[in-house]
């Protein structure tokens, strides 16, 4: 904590966001107790505290990613907290969404039932995944970028469709080796499905993971919702 403090002094920081992942369940206490103490030192100094929580859908959810997590204790202690809602796709997963809309909603669902509305955070991916067919396991997906998604499309000659469940666009197509492949990312219309979900919601904000990918049908989308103004 003292090491937190010195940096966020040196680099003029407004705040902290804590994300510890795959803490053990035996664990959760103490991390709920490494919480309170980081509160108490940097919130009477003016320093607003986040945290980053996996996406649960209930209480009792087992997982690493999911018992050390606890939303209660999270939304009483910090400002705001982030909700991962994402990888569901993941590298070592069979291909899907990244953020399916139906899933988003289960954790939502639960999570207004633990945490203040005004302090959650939901995420969304910036970025989408490109996995080999057929799927196996062990083997890994590659990243890709919004934008290279559609790029792709475009030089593979792939017609890009639209997933009406988990609201997000994906293609197949087939590499100069015959393999086929199959890319799931974020559009113009998946965003536009999350937003309008968190404004279901009510809750405070949204979070992107991460901010820095270029990715301009984000933007257009997000301003032609919301009023956006730069506080820091």
């Amino acid at each position: 904590i003292n090491n937190v403090l010195r940096v966020l002094e040196e680099k003029n920081y407004s705040g902290l966001d804590i994300d510890f992942e795959y803490i053990y369940p035996s664990d959760r206490e103490n991390y709920n107790n490494f919480l309170r103490k980081v509160v108490a030192r940097l919130r009477p100094l003016g320093y607003s505290i986040t945290t980053a929580l996996a996406p649960k859908i209930s209480a009792d959810q087992e997982g690493i990613l999911y018992e050390a997590h606890d939303y209660p204790v999270h939304g009483e202690l910090a400002d705001h907290v982030i909700i991962m809602t994402y990888e569901w796709g993941y590298t070592y997963s069979p291909p899907r969404a990244v953020a399916p809309i139906n899933e988003v909603r289960r954790v939502l669902n639960y999570a207004v039932t633990a945490i203040p509305r005004q302090k959650i955070f939901m995420g969304i991916p910036n970025y989408g995944y490109n996995w080999t067919l057929p799927f196996e396991e062990g083997t890994a997906a590659q990243t890709i970028s919004n934008v290279g998604a559609v790029d792709l499309a475009y030089n593979v000659g792939a017609s890009i469709s639209f997933d009406p469940i988990a609201q997000a666009p994906y293609f197949r197509y087939y590499d100069e080796n015959g393999r086929q492949h199959e890319v799931w990312f974020e559009d113009a219309r998946s965003i536009l499905a999350k937003l309008t979900l968190a404004n279901e919601f009510r809750v405070g904000g949204l979070s992107y993971w991460t901010i820095n990918r270029y990715f301009p049908q984000n933007w257009l989308v997000l301003n032609s919702v919301y009023d956006v103004v730069k506080v820091l």
